[in-house]
């Protein structure tokens, strides 16, 4: 796996407008240190422990995305560092997050996480919910987060039709949702297997790993 031929072909190939976030979960810094030296610095992660062993290790200027679930309790480890967090699904986390991000003088950029796939495996929220969370006063006094956008994961399946149905529904939901709350600027929504429909259905933002670092060892 060329590690760095790869980023060069995703950057030629995405829109100037749509990141590359790549998806370094259980791959060794070398790999991460072999895409940075090919000008990418935006890494997702899953897992917060993990995530924060590499950030110390790996140069600052990385920025870290957590795009996994997240749990309440391990906010505070990623707090002092992570870039962008996206896949907020409740109140109760974002009003962590502020806590935490308070206490490290900074702010946290999130997004929400919208249930768009079929799966009971895939978590999230439904529009509904994300719009009374964005309208909420709990939401209006917090100071150390800011939802800059929206993203979901389609349903795992070779029918591309459902899955552009999926993406297209998060399109318009992020569309209306940018008419009442103009500070949310990305939709996060593509991975390796079907980026190319989600950057045709108005994606900014796509997650790619193995397409980039070879196929994960989970042993």
């Amino acid at each position: 796996m060329d590690i760095s031929e790869n980023i060069k072909k995703y950057k030629s190939e995405l829109p100037d407008n749509v990141k590359l976030v790549a998806i370094s979960k259980t791959k060794p810094n070398e790999d991460i240190l072999e895409a940075y030296r090919s000008g990418q610095r935006i890494f997702g992660e899953n897992k917060i422990q993990e995530m924060t062993d590499k950030s110390e290790k790996l140069p600052e200027d990385i920025e870290w995305h957590m795009v996994g679930h997240v749990q309440r309790n391990k906010v505070k480890y990623m707090a002092p560092y992570v870039s962008l967090i996206h896949a907020v699904d409740s109140l109760k986390l974002l009003k962590e997050i502020n806590k935490r991000a308070r206490q490290n003088e900074r702010t946290i950029q999130c997004m929400l996480q919208i249930k768009i796939a079929e799966e009971d495996s895939k978590f999230g929220i439904d529009a509904e919910e994300a719009k009374g969370i964005l309208n909420s006063e709990s939401y209006s006094k917090m100071e150390h987060v800011k939802v800059i956008g929206l993203m979901g994961m389609a349903t795992f399946t070779e029918e591309e039709d459902q899955v552009r149905s999926e993406f297209k529904y998060l399109k318009s939901v992020f569309d209306k949702f940018k008419d009442e709350f103009p500070e949310l600027k990305e939709l996060s929504m593509g991975m390796s297997g079907d980026y190319k429909i989600a950057v045709n259905c108005g994606s900014t933002m796509v997650r790619i790993g193995s397409s980039i670092f070879g196929e994960r060892n989970y042993n």
